[in-house]
């Protein structure tokens, strides 16, 4: 079992950056893959980046390669997003995810893979 805590969400102005952080708690930390969601309001939940659990693989969704940077810390069981050159469509609630390892990376932005999620960090970039 990994409970998941989300932290770090805001008020930014456009161009402005922000660092999301995930606090995990539970065994076996270190060897779950780790993802970040969003959602707008009105709007379905949407992959953002994932990071495997070994660190050394990431994903980003096209809009946001670039611009935003996935990592974890496994030792303090942390994960982050870092999001610079923020843009108005960038708010939502932020979300992070977990689930036991699993091979391949086809699954890594369904949403409906991962089975532990944290309550969500509301991130608001104003114009």
């Amino acid at each position: 079992q990994v409970q998941l805590v989300e932290s770090g969400g805001g008020l930014v102005q456009a161009g402005g950056s922000l660092r999301l952080s995930c606090a995990a708690s539970g065994r076996m930390y270190s060897t779950y893959e780790m993802g970040w969601f969003r959602q707008a309001p009105g709007k379905e939940r949407e992959f953002v980046a994932a990071i495997r659990w070994t660190g050394g693989r990431t994903d980003y969704s096209d809009s946001e390669k670039g611009r935003f940077t996935i990592s974890r810390e496994n030792a303090v069981n942390r994960m982050y997003l870092q999001m610079d050159t923020l843009k108005p469509e960038d708010t939502a609630v932020y979300y992070c995810a977990a689930r036991s390892p699993r091979g391949g990376d086809s699954w890594l932005r369904r949403a409906e893979e991962y089975v532990y999620w944290g309550q969500g960090t509301q991130v608001t970039v104003s114009s």
